[in-house]
């Protein structure tokens, strides 16, 4: 009855303003000043506009993309393709290169959307007089504040491949346990593949899956987050198979001469990194380089940079204590997950997991809705013969770890295909909780 009554009363002009508001607060939501929102490109021009547009996807060289091409009755899946790279060697001299062709083969990675939308109310008539408080105008903000929190923490748990055991207040995705989680993230959150996820052994990293023996994880309360490890990652992307592509922030100058990745770490690793004698120094490069980059934020407060990484605290921790399950992927030929039970440390340790970012790491697709062809829309309603009030804020969205079979021999007759996150490496230390859980 109420939407029946909003619909017929509702003049052009009202509308007009609706659809308005709802590209304002698209605006709005798409230049947050949050982390993981700084790890995303421009959209391309007219952003308020995006219903008008075909397709509008930011720049591939970011760790986040995001694409708008999904409309009413497109369907509710975009796919992103990766050409497979190739082993070859070159044809010298007269020898003929015809019949010596090198083939060439893809992979795709899909992301699904839904709807996902927080309701408030209110309140009535006679609450709004017993309440000092203007809930009305203090409604909005608060919705879009879930609706800010619930982007940023699907982008984290996708990257990190886990949800993890940490919960406050704070946190709007439920622990994995909760009934409602997988509609929740929409697309599955996949645990780090094989080749794509380290944990810390002392002065050095190893392979997560190596650390499994029996059915136990063999890590202590030593295994810190350290400037070895950092050295020791540093290494690693020097050895492995397509590590993740550098990063490349707008108007980065030192982008090629310096290249980067970006490390996202827990607050306690964070803490741990910042205690460090050299802190000053990596974060003075940090600003440094943004004096390069037209000062963008990323580079800016709390954040060092170090043996090519930009360093930077994630909102929350991805964390796991003693007794929780770890998931973890065995063999690089598959998907399927393994499940380990993380070490009791007592109750100062736990196992947190921090990040490695590259370029088109994770992809988050948009789509409109019917009525005001904008990604975020707003609902007002009434009832109880206008006595009631509530709002809504809605969005049509889904998120999505960029995840390929690749083949990593480059021969195409003789594929060797492994799963890989693309642009994305987990690296599990231990953490000091210092009487904090």
């Amino acid at each position: 009855m109420a939407d029946m009554l909003n619909s017929t009363q509702m003049s052009a002009e009202d509308a007009k303003k609706l659809v308005f508001h709802d590209f304002a607060t698209f605006a709005m939501h798409m230049k947050r000043n949050s982390i993981l929102n700084r790890l995303v490109g421009a959209m391309p021009k007219a952003e308020v506009n995006a219903g008008e547009t075909l397709k509008q996807q930011t720049t591939a060289h970011l760790p986040i993309v995001r694409a708008l091409n999904l409309g009413v009755g497109k369907g509710d899946e975009m796919t992103f393709d990766l050409i497979n790279p190739v082993k070859a060697k070159p044809i010298m001299g007269d020898k003929w290169a015809k019949g010596n062709e090198i083939g060439l083969s893809g992979s795709q990675a899909r992301v699904r959307i839904n709807q996902a939308r927080f309701p408030i109310s209110i309140g009535s008539v006679m609450s709004e007089i017993r309440n000092p408080i203007q809930m009305r105008n203090l409604a909005r903000p608060q919705a879009l504040n879930l609706m800010n929190r619930y982007a940023d923490q699907s982008y984290l748990v996708h990257l990190a491949g886990a949800r993890g055991f940490h919960d406050n207040v704070e946190w709007v995705i439920p622990l994995a346990s909760d009934p409602d989680f997988n509609e929740i993230m929409v697309n599955p959150v996949k645990a780090p593949s094989k080749t794509r996820h380290f944990i810390a052994n002392g002065d050095s990293v190893q392979a997560f899956s190596s650390a499994v023996s029996g059915g136990s994880l063999s890590v202590s309360s030593t295994d810190l987050l350290t400037m070895d490890t950092i050295d020791c990652m540093k290494q690693v992307m020097g050895s492995i198979a397509l590590p993740p592509p550098m990063v490349i922030f707008d108007g980065d100058k030192a982008a090629y001469d310096k290249p980067l990745r970006v490390w996202l770490m827990s607050p306690a690793q964070y803490s741990q990194f910042a205690a460090l004698p050299d802190f000053r120094k990596f974060q003075a490069s940090a600003i440094a380089r943004a004096s390069l980059a037209k000062n963008h934020p990323v580079f800016l407060g709390e954040a060092g940079i170090w043996n090519g990484f930009l360093i930077i605290e994630m909102p929350k921790p991805i964390r796991f204590y003693g007794g929780s399950e770890m998931k973890y992927c065995n063999d690089a030929k598959t998907e399927t997950e393994s499940t380990v039970t993380a070490p009791d440390l007592g109750n100062d340790f736990a196992i947190d997991r921090s990040i490695i970012l590259g370029g088109q790491a994770l992809v988050e697709g948009f789509g409109k809705h019917r009525k005001t062809q904008t990604p975020i829309f707003w609902k007002d309603d009434t009832e109880d013969y206008g006595d009631k009030d509530a709002l809504l804020i809605g969005t049509i969205r889904g998120v999505a770890k960029n995840r390929f079979l690749v083949n990593v021999s480059g021969n195409v007759a003789n594929p060797q295909e492994e799963y890989m996150d693309y642009g994305v490496i987990a690296v599990d230390t231990v953490v000091k909780l210092n009487g904090v859980r």
